[in-house]
């Protein structure tokens, strides 16, 4: 018996995928239990697994990452409503509302629940779709799905992301500019983010004016830049999200911090209790309890990193020394005056946490905030 070669599997697998699959259910009611596809999404190529009701492999193949190539090899005519599985990552945004708009149900998984995929010792493309579609086939929860958030409030998004990376850059340049003049033996004034080359461009020393012209300007355009995107963000959260209002009556929390926390969850319906906000953004510690062990652990920091660090620095102002006297700040106060390493730490992240569920509360319910509850509380002076 003549043995088939390598390219002749791969020619029948093609011409076999071209034709139709066959099981495939092409009814328009509801999705396909027949065929599970697990995709693979590279940065130029993906690699898709189909796999039968039975689990078994009837195409296997590497497709373009564009709109057309995902198109043409996920087409419902040919393979009717399926159920397809993938990693979330840079391109599973635009990705899933693709294959969501073709009819498909789509299930985005969360990388950190696989670690068996990513710590695979024989890791390929291929094995990858593998394990994704039989996972998918298998339980659809194991996958951790994510949601992904819709493209009018990932733009919007955008805007504060951009504006954080603009921050974060000139911080860098000023402090650069700083660390050159102390390796010449001078030193800069002490001065605000906004006047810094206003105030300290003239105490330059004489050898650096032309090397540092360059970084002083690049901090102007900068500056320039932020302002404009603040005054954005402004009108934004006035006229698109006035939600925002209601969580911007907690002190410290100002247009960027209500914004963003408004775009990163959507809808407040999203959690059917406040305080599942605190687990969602990663300000809960971690568990690996076992037996009669239970260390304590670290927060998990899972969800998104940026909401995260704009409900610390929220958190931090409250804390700080123009912080307002209100339940919040007196909650982590009484946490950090009981003493221990990370005291300070630990206040922080838990009025970070606090803040998280206040201001879900707000969203939801619409209440005027009481900052100090002790006050409504007292009863009201007797009338004369």
């Amino acid at each position: 018996m003549k043995k088939r070669s390598t390219e002749e599997t791969r020619r029948t697998r093609e011409t076999k995928g071209a034709g139709g699959i066959k099981g495939a259910d092409s009814s328009s009611s509801g999705f396909s239990r027949s065929l599970t596809i697990g995709l693979d999404l590279g940065d130029r190529m993906s690699q898709i697994c189909v796999l039968d009701s039975m689990g078994e492999i009837v195409e296997e193949t590497r497709v373009a990452t564009t709109e057309n190539g995902l198109t043409r090899i996920c087409d419902v005519k040919r393979l009717g409503k399926c159920r397809i599985a993938m990693e979330v990552g840079t391109h599973s945004p635009w990705v899933s509302r693709l294959l969501k708009e073709l009819g498909h149900e789509v299930l985005v998984a969360n990388s950190r629940k696989l670690r068996f995929i990513y710590q695979n010792r024989g890791k390929t493309d291929r094995v990858d779709a593998r394990s994704l579609a039989r996972v998918a086939r298998m339980d659809p929860a194991l996958l951790s799905p994510v949601k992904h958030r819709d493209e009018e409030v990932a733009q919007d998004l955008a805007v504060l992301r951009a504006r954080d990376l603009l921050v974060r850059t000139r911080v860098k340049l000023i402090g650069h500019a700083r660390g050159a003049v102390k390796s010449a033996g001078h030193r800069l004034k002490a001065s605000s983010t906004r006047s810094f080359t206003a105030e300290t461009e003239s105490m330059l020393p004489e050898e650096l004016k032309e090397t540092l012209g360059a970084v002083f300007s690049a901090i102007d355009a900068l500056s320039e830049q932020i302002r404009a995107l603040n005054q954005r963000v402004r009108e934004m959260a006035k006229t698109k999200y006035p939600e925002t209002g209601l969580l911007r009556q907690v002190a410290g929390v100002g247009y960027i911090l209500s914004l963003a926390y408004v775009l990163t969850l959507e809808t407040p319906d999203r959690f059917e209790k406040s305080r599942m906000v605190g687990p969602y953004l990663g300000l809960v510690p971690a568990r690996r309890q076992s037996g009669d062990s239970d260390p304590q652990l670290r927060i998990t920091k899972e969800g998104d990193g940026f909401m995260r660090c704009l409900l610390v620095q929220g958190s931090q102002y409250i804390l700080g020394p123009f912080g307002p006297d209100c339940d919040l700040r007196r909650f982590g106060l009484a946490l950090e005056g009981r003493g221990g390493k990370y005291a300070k730490k630990r206040a922080v992240i838990a009025v970070a946490r606090k803040l998280a569920v206040l201001l879900h509360k707000l969203w939801r319910s619409g209440e005027v905030y009481e900052a100090d509850r002790r006050l409504a509380l007292l009863p009201e002076p007797a009338k004369a």
